[in-house]
């Protein structure tokens, strides 16, 4: 394991940044709904800033962990808009769990350093995988409030208390549908761009991308065509952002901490 950013000022915006987000998961219940807002804001605010010094600090690094914080930290976005549109929206004592332990996953394994690129192409490349896992990610995190609120139904809850079922619906095929179209254009820049960019090959990441593209691909045809919903589609999304995460995440994590080396 390697310890921490490169400097003292990584590790204090890391430490700041996770207790905000623990403080808003401990304490979710008994803070008021101005009090949460602040803490939220405070905390993504703060994961901004360490994300920020891990790639623009003094010694930029990225890898598996550094991937999932910039993930973490895309659908806490999308979360705390939303939250404005829907202030029943449930669940946000979980996702800042996940915002705090994503930030201590990326202090304790900060990547490999960041060589200056001979193609300016590379940047855009990674910043187009990175946007697509945060899009995936805002549709797994729907498709799971939509199956709560399908058990609730179930079990004849007050329907009034969350989100309505239809609007979550939407939602997660939006994000869907975005991931799918951001995804492609990364994969489209892998193959256009392989010469400058040296990073399309058939190894295991490009496998579980090409299957995770098709795993979305088929979603949406299902969707489209045959009006996928429920369960069906869920078990469809999760199944390509599980191939997905393999891809880089899966990927990174086996040269970085099994096999200790950087990527090529």
């Amino acid at each position: 394991m390697i310890l921490a950013t490169g400097s003292g000022v990584g590790a204090a915006l890391s430490l700041a940044a996770a207790g905000a987000y623990a403080l808003l998961a401990l304490a979710a219940h008994r803070l008021d709904q101005r009090s949460a807002r602040w803490v939220l804001l405070l905390a993504w605010f703060l994961h901004a800033l360490v994300l920020g010094w891990t790639v623009l600090g003094e010694s930029p690094r990225f890898g598996f962990a550094p991937a999932l914080s910039v993930t973490a930290w895309l659908v806490l976005t999308v979360y705390a808009v939303e939250r404005e549109l829907f202030p029943q929206l449930p669940a946000r004592w979980a996702l800042a769990g996940l915002g705090a332990a994503a930030v201590l996953l990326a202090m304790a394994y900060p990547g490999t350093p960041l060589h200056v690129s001979a193609s300016p192409l590379l940047p855009l490349h990674l910043a187009l995988g990175v946007a697509s896992y945060g899009l995936f990610a805002a549709a797994a995190v729907h498709a799971w409030l939509m199956r709560r609120a399908e058990r609730s139904i179930r079990r004849a809850n007050d329907p009034h208390t969350g989100v309505p079922l239809l609007t979550l619906e939407r939602l997660t095929f939006r994000f869907a549908t975005a991931g799918f179209v951001v995804l492609s254009a990364t994969l489209l820049a892998g193959v256009v761009f392989r010469e400058s960019l040296g990073a399309w090959r058939w190894d295991h990441k490009t496998v579980f991308s090409v299957l995770a593209w098709a795993a979305f691909a088929t979603l949406l045809l299902g969707r489209a065509r045959f009006g996928w919903r429920g369960r069906t589609a869920v078990r469809v999304l999760y199944t390509g952002s599980v191939l997905l995460l393999l891809a880089y995440v899966g990927s990174r994590f086996v040269l970085e901490v099994l096999l200790h080396r950087a990527a090529a």
